[in-house]
């Protein structure tokens, strides 16, 4: 597989072969990168499309530029050309009404809300009269889970040479002046973006929230839908951690570091009241100061919304806000980048530092958190049995390419198609549905990442020995509900977030180290459960829609 790419080349847009000239260079390259089938057939539609719209829109001026790069991590396809600004999701996207959709129009729909869907790895622009389009092929998850296995690998090796072969000046030599300081700059750098991700992330998410009330009726299903498994994940973690409890109380700390800590948990007012209150910040900036978790994502909600709000500014501040959203994304991500970095040196702290009983607490987490997706997937059925009036086992059996595919890809946004086609072409449930929940829920539906932060905030607060009182839950409970709402849609972003949870429960950000060995691996079950819910959901409206082919479903 090739690590480095950069082709470009240019055809004349009055060409009447532009187009296909346009398609096969890109065919070509995305080959000798040895691009996965799927992924490239999904690339080459979406590149043919804009393709024959930015030729549309060139009046035949100029030249179709192309460019295929890679660096390392995501390969992305570039096409530009001369001409007027246009919408690529199509001129009467923002008026469609899901309700009155005719069936020759659903394909158009469901190009036109996937595009905007992909995000990051779909954007358009218009800069001195020339329209650009930029398609990411999301292949660095793949790459970034083998680097993350490798990194283990050689983590623990490491570790263990340090522990058993070395002598103990060597082994604390590079420890100290090595290891951790590596370790150190990783988590601070992580730390600085989590203010600014959060709070542009939450704002761009909710300021395109008016959008959804135009959906009538089953927007309205589906968003209610999407909270209610989101409180019902919380809720299932929460009962499952305190079932469980894995690990041993502050086994990540010394006793004198544990009594410090819970000294200073007692002095804090964690109050039912207390908490209500002082989600309203007195200063816009002090919350960004002080990093206090659940002001900023009141003010990030609070400004999405009034973005939606303010008339003819509204376009340009989502431009603003987007723009910069996009900016920190792109920071995280090339932090994230380094992850398996982080994850050799902290698997070497660990296995040198850390006694058997550590190693098994670290186990007992994960074992706790793949317990709690498994009885998630149980609650979906159950859903789909009540209020769908369907068979579940006939879901689980129908969905079962989208839940590997999740599972396998490691990502919402990446098995989006398949999680379309499995909808519309397995369990009979129609474009008027799915094209706008399936797209809608891998942005604001995120059951699997409430469990994975209720689970993970609560052991390591536990690894630290710094009780959480009953009255933290309802901070828990709503930060963890905006947080699944605006999660960055990132490699590695549910770290970020976890620490997020971690700075709201008072637990050093350090804590991560603990588990960001295994998360990656983790992180497969937390999207396979994410898309579950999006499908259960979408089948769950159109049900009660009466928009579901019955005899495909039980075919």
């Amino acid at each position: 597989m090739k690590l480095f790419m950069n082709k470009k080349t240019s055809f004349p847009a009055k060409d009447k072969n532009a187009l296909s000239d346009c398609m096969a260079f890109i065919e070509a390259s995305l080959r000798e990168l040895r691009v996965d089938r799927k992924l490239m057939v999904n690339t080459l539609l979406v590149a043919e499309e804009m393709t024959v719209q930015l030729l549309e829109h060139s009046g035949s001026r100029g030249s179709l530029r192309v460019q295929v790069r890679r660096r390392l991590g995501d390969a992305a396809v570039t096409i530009s050309a001369l001409g007027e600004e246009f919408d690529p999701s199509g001129p009467d996207n923002d008026n469609v009404d899901l309700n009155e959709i005719r069936d020759e129009e659903a394909q158009d729909a469901i190009r036109s809300i996937l595009l905007m869907a992909r995000g990051e790895s779909f954007r358009y622009s218009h800069k001195q009269g020339v329209n650009r389009v930029r398609i990411m092929l999301g292949q660095a998850g793949k790459t970034m889970m083998v680097s993350t296995v490798a990194a283990l690998v050689l983590g623990l090796i490491l570790g263990l040479l340090l522990k058993f072969v070395f002598s103990g000046t060597i082994a604390n030599g590079i420890v100290n002046y090595l290891l951790d300081p590596v370790k150190t700059m990783y988590m601070n750098a992580l730390k600085v973006m989590i203010a600014p991700v959060v709070f542009f992330s939450i704002v761009t998410c909710f300021s395109q929230f008016k959008n959804i009330s135009e959906l009538g009726r089953i927007g309205a299903k589906v968003m209610g839908m999407y909270v209610m498994t989101s409180i019902l994940a919380v809720v299932l973690a929460l009962a499952v951690f305190f079932i469980l409890k894995p690990g041993a109380p502050g086994f990540a700390l010394s006793q004198a570091a544990a009594d410090a800590a819970v000294m200073v948990d007692t002095d804090t007012d964690t109050s039912v009241l207390h908490t209500i209150i002082s989600i309203v910040p007195y200063n816009f900036l002090m919350p960004f100061l002080v990093s206090d978790t659940l002001q900023i994502i009141f003010l990030a909600v609070l400004v999405g919304v009034a973005v939606g709000m303010v008339g003819d500014h509204s376009s340009l501040l989502q431009e603003i806000f987007d723009a910069l959203n996009s900016l920190f994304l792109t920071i995280t991500a090339i932090i994230t980048h380094l992850l398996p970095v982080a994850v050799f040196c902290s698997i070497s702290i660990m296995i040198i530092s850390m006694e058997e009983g550590t190693v098994l607490s670290v186990m007992s987490f994960a074992g706790t958190y793949v317990f709690a997706v498994l009885c998630m997937m149980l609650v979906y059925g159950l859903l789909i049995l009540v209020l769908g009036r369907l068979n579940p086992l006939t879901f689980y059996r129908k969905y079962r390419e989208g839940m590997i595919t999740s599972f396998m890809l490691s990502s919402s946004s990446a098995a989006m198609p398949i999680n379309m086609k499995c909808c519309t072409e397995k369990l009979g449930i129609s474009p008027k549905v799915s094209s706008f929940s399936i797209p809608l829920g891998s942005t604001v539906n995120m059951d699997g990442t409430c469990i994975i932060l209720v689970i993970g905030g609560l052991f390591l607060a536990r690894a630290y020995g710094i009780e959480v009182p009953a009255a933290m839950h309802l901070t828990l409970l709503i930060t963890i509900l905006l947080l699944s709402i605006g999660a960055p849609g990132v490699p590695g972003a549910g770290l970020v977030c976890l620490g997020i949870i971690l700075e709201t429960l008072g637990v050093p950000l350090e804590a991560l180290g603990l588990v960001m060995g295994i998360y990656p691996f983790l992180d497969m079950f937390n999207s396979m459960s994410n898309t579950t819910g999006d499908v259960s959901v979408s089948l769950i409206v159109a049900r009660g829609e009466n928009l579901v082919d019955l005899a495909k479903y039980n075919d």
